[in-house]
């Protein structure tokens, strides 16, 4: 089962930082047995609305030169309330550190301006061909469905004129 875990981008700038929005329904199957009676996002799936936001300014800044970006390493994570159906988590994402093929970002999820989650991230970016050449088209294909799931999450809005 894939979780897409960012419904839509509300602002980027490359090499900086982004804020997404993660809109929770009642619809998401994990909240079924992620408390029955009590449905609330679990903490990992919190975490990882924070690695996928983290991904996608990594992905756009380097214009989608790496088909794979990878969660290395999560650090001071911190949950501080629940995220309940209906609610909107608001993620942002600050880099720290950029190097070649990791980089260090400072996390935050908020609802409602309430801190829910903050981590500081480690994610690194590679493509598969690196380690395999035969993985190259494979490569080729995971790089081009990025490219058409950015163009749906990221619709920046045009240059005020006057």
């Amino acid at each position: 089962m894939r979780f897409s875990l960012v419904d839509r981008i509300v602002s980027l700038e490359p090499g900086t930082s982004i804020a997404t929005v993660k809109n929770l329904s009642l619809a998401e199957e994990y909240l079924a047995d992620h408390f029955p009676g009590f449905p609330v996002m679990p903490g990992v799936l919190m975490v990882e609305s924070l690695v996928q936001a983290s991904a996608w300014l990594m992905r756009h800044t380097e214009d989608f030169r790496y088909s794979t970006v990878l969660l290395r390493e999560a650090r001071a994570a911190k949950f501080n309330s629940f995220v309940s159906p209906g609610q909107a988590l608001a993620v942002t994402a600050t880099v720290h550190k950029r190097g070649d093929d990791e980089w260090v970002l400072k996390a935050a999820g908020t609802v409602e301006g309430k801190s829910t989650v903050s981590a500081r991230l480690t994610l690194r970016q590679f493509n598969l061909a690196d380690h395999n050449p035969h993985l190259a088209e494979t490569d080729r294909r995971l790089t081009a469905t990025m490219r058409e799931q950015f163009a749906q999450l990221w619709r920046p809005k045009p240059p005020m004129n006057g």
